[in-house]
């Protein structure tokens, strides 16, 4: 092996670095010594400089070799990329440190004097404004000993060829060569740590400071594993505006052969302030010191040991990307009636009771609107209203589903909307709080899509992710909106809520009936080409029709095709359906084929499989017809009902690409469990054990026989802890309603951060 030949600038003392200096020591390196010599409470350390990096690798002869082979990993395969990263990283951990190197390394350790430190990478691109490859490389915590810091060291360098972040790259479109800094630096031994925001990451309130806190080191707050405390400060003053305290299930301390040890916290432990008072406006003067000094909103880390605060990271917000919304007053009103908070915000207008959708005339523009329930046949009328109330229904039924893509403000469940309130009558509609308010009070301002975009058009991510994340969509009018949002896709394109809308609420037989096939594909094909269009050439999953017969019996003419069912959430739907009503199905294969010639990125699913026959009998239909014969399509399978669990390996053999779990119709069948039903909304839940077992055979299955495997729902954007379930599980995509993509952006990126964290403590 060749030496290298040592350089001041292979090792550099945080008071020689600065926030320009990324291409030496990286975002997270450069950032700890700009705030270092601004005075701030930085604990000391070093950075071992991406030159090192590349400086070991070319002692070791292995940089043209590593360079070779990951031009040749393609980020889109996700085997072949794990066996690229597999290879890349040996390549460079045998490489090693050279002998100078290595002197020059431990001599700056002694510096730090006794006790533990901790060993970070600093990517070269991390932790900017632009991307930030957030939690994509190695960091290990209370390393202590020459051996054990070279080993850290050469698995932070190796890191920067993991599979998320060579996918990431490809994806920001970073063609340069990786190269990744080190910081070594001494470990608080913390009793408390956390995060604080400079404005408020849910409001983009620029007038507030956000701290959250919890005890012990700062991974459990970082990682989501604990609720943390939440403090909110007026940074006039600065004044203290709120206290949350949350529930601290456990803590991360130092153990007592010096790695990481989780303890469990007592009752009265977990509910404990982890600040008081002073503490809290000390650390937002820090906060605010820092915003000071890089002119622009910050997400820093904070950790504590006994009475003094420490700052152990600080990058720019990347998150605010829509207009901050102004602080909305106190809802005052009287309180009319509760429900279920289905979709966000908060409108006033006046009340229009429907009992269906026949009588969508005497709904003016602006109105609420107030019925039972609603279903697909209501689309056309719910785009006129500013809010929509319901007696019945769950989070997940078709009303709050539509709400949310519309973005208007929705109560579901409330039981007797239809009964209290009146024609007519003037009404807030809280959707955040589910209530609905007597009067009018301040409207809350709707938060814009996120549109920022290359000049190529694609969205430019906020997050990066190993896991796909698509959009769920059913109103081709919102797709300009969806596909400015940083997002690889349609995961599930509702087609019955197109039909509705496109065909204006006719049942597709009754046309048919009329000689009106040609419109049907003519008026379907236009608003298909409106999402497949705007999302180019990112892919969309089109759900063949899955109107159940009383959804069915409400459109124009459904009396006359659809049979009266008790149990229509079980009966005749889906897959079953085509195999005995071919015509129907036929219909929607012209217009897909028609789509798919000016817009290939169209892909098929096919809903509500039961059985292996029936399926078989779908795809020979598919086959036979021109659609099938089209290059590329791909043919994806709902994976709503158990049986799916047992035949993955027969639907493979039949030449499914994907599966995509319907969380909303699992779990009522898990569980037993009408997902419309109001009544029964508390025994609805679809992180039960029973369910999160299902969907963790359904992914492993999958993965066993080549298929992708999805998630359409909201439970992913609601629970970082059932996105945590589904990162781990090995999930490949998941879907969501656009008003949650970014939210679940954040909660899935936090379950790769506590799987790449684990995964460190295991090489340990």
């Amino acid at each position: 092996m060749n030496d290298v030949v040592s350089t001041p600038s292979f090792v550099r003392a945080f008071a020689t670095l600065h926030a320009a200096d990324t291409a030496v020591a990286g975002g997270k390196g450069a950032n700890l010594g700009e705030l270092a010599q601004a005075g701030l409470p930085v604990p000391p350390g070093f950075v071992v400089t991406a030159q090192a990096y590349l400086a070991a690798l070319d002692a070791a002869g292995v940089r043209t070799k590593i360079l070779e082979r990951a031009a040749s990993a393609n980020p889109d395969d996700e085997p072949g990329l794990a066996q690229a990263s597999r290879e890349l990283k040996a390549l460079v951990q045998s490489a090693g440190l050279p002998p100078t190197l290595r002197t020059e390394i431990l001599q700056a350790y002694r510096t730090l004097g006794d006790g533990c430190v901790a060993v970070r990478s600093s990517a070269t691109s991390e932790d900017t404004a632009g991307s930030s490859f957030a939690g994509m490389n190695e960091t290990f915590t209370n390393i202590s000993g020459d051996d054990a810091l070279i080993d850290a060291i050469v698995r932070c360098f190796a890191s920067v060829w993991g599979p998320r972040v060579i996918s990431y790259r490809a994806s920001q479109k970073i063609s340069d060569e990786p190269a990744i800094a080190v910081v070594v630096q001494r470990m608080v031994d913390s009793d408390r740590s956390g995060v604080m925001f400079t404005a408020d990451p849910a409001t983009f309130d620029l007038q507030r400071v956000v701290i959250e806190g919890a005890f012990g080191l700062g991974e459990v707050v970082v990682g989501g594993q604990v609720e943390p405390d939440t403090y909110v400060v007026d940074k006039s003053g600065p004044r203290l505006v709120s206290v949350r305290v949350g529930d601290k299930t456990h803590k991360i301390v130092r153990g007592p052969d010096g790695g990481d040890l989780r303890v469990e916290l007592p009752a009265h432990e977990r509910g404990r302030r982890v600040l008081d008072d002073a503490e809290i406006l000390v650390l937002a003067e820090l906060a605010l010191r820092i915003e000071h000094h890089y002119g622009s909103p910050q997400d820093v880390e904070w950790a504590a040991n006994g009475g003094a605060f420490f700052i152990v990271q600080s990058r720019p917000i990347t998150t605010l990307d829509r207009k901050p919304a102004a602080m909305l007053s106190p809802a005052t009103g009287n309180v009319l009636l509760s429900g279920l908070a289905a979709a966000p915000g908060r409108v006033s207008g006046r009340v229009c009771i429907l009992r269906s959708a026949e009588e969508s005339g005497k709904l003016r523009d602006g109105d609420v609107l107030v019925a039972q329930m609603t279903s697909p046949d209501w689309v056309p009328t719910l785009r006129r209203a500013c809010a929509l109330v319901t007696d019945g229904g769950g989070m997940t039924c078709h009303a709050a589903i539509v709400s949310r893509e519309l973005r208007i403000p929705c109560v579901v469940g409330t039981r007797e909307a239809t009964r209290k309130l009146r024609d007519g009558e003037l009404v807030t509609v809280d959707g955040e709080k589910g209530q609905v308010l007597e009067g009018a009070v301040a409207r809350a301002p709707q938060a814009e899509p996120d549109a920022r975009m290359s000049q190529q058009g694609a969205p430019v991510a906020v997050e990066p992710l190993a896991t796909k994340l698509y959009v769920n969509l059913a109103i081709a009018s919102q797709a300009q909106a969806a596909a400015a949002l940083p997002v690889d896709g349609v995961g599930l394109l509702r087609a019955e809520f197109m039909i509705s809308d496109a065909l204006g609420g006719v049942h597709p037989k009754q046309l048919l009936a009329e000689g009106k096939r040609q419109e049907f594909v003519d008026k379907m094909s236009a608003s298909l080409l409106q999402i497949t269009q705007a999302f180019a050439p990112r892919p969309v999953i089109y759900r063949t029709y899955d109107f159940r017969t009383n959804e069915f019996r409400k459109l124009r003419g459904g009396e006359a095709f659809e049979a009266h069912e008790e149990n229509p959430m079980i009966g005749y739907r889906g897959c079953y359906r085509y195999v005995r009503e071919p015509d129907l199905f036929e219909l929607e294969l012209d217009t897909l084929a028609k789509v798919r010639e000016q817009t290939p990125n169209l892909h098929v699913m096919i809903p509500f499989v039961r059985t292996k026959w029936e399926l078989a009998a779908c795809l020979e239909m598919i086959d036979k017809h021109p659609l099938g014969k089209q290059r590329g399509l791909l043919r994806w399978v709902m994976a709503e009902v158990p049986s799916v669990v047992y035949r993955i390996a027969d639907y493979a053999a039949l030449g499914i690409h994907g599966v995509s779990i319907g969380s909303n119709d699992l779990t009522q069948l898990m569980l037993g469990v009408d997902r419309d039903s109001a009544v029964c909304a508390e025994l609805f839940d679809e992180s039960d054990a029973a369910v999160l077992d299902a969907i963790q055979q359904i992914i492993a299955r999958a993965r066993e026989h080549g298929l992708t495997s999805s998630l359409c729902g909201q439970a992913p954007s609601n629970s970082a802890e059932f996105a945590d379930h589904l990162v781990r599980f090995g999930i490949t995509s998941i879907s969501v309603n656009p008003d949650a993509a970014q939210r679940c952006r954040g909660v899935i990126a936090q379950a790769e951060r506590r799987l790449l964290l684990e995964a460190a403590r295991r090489l340990r």
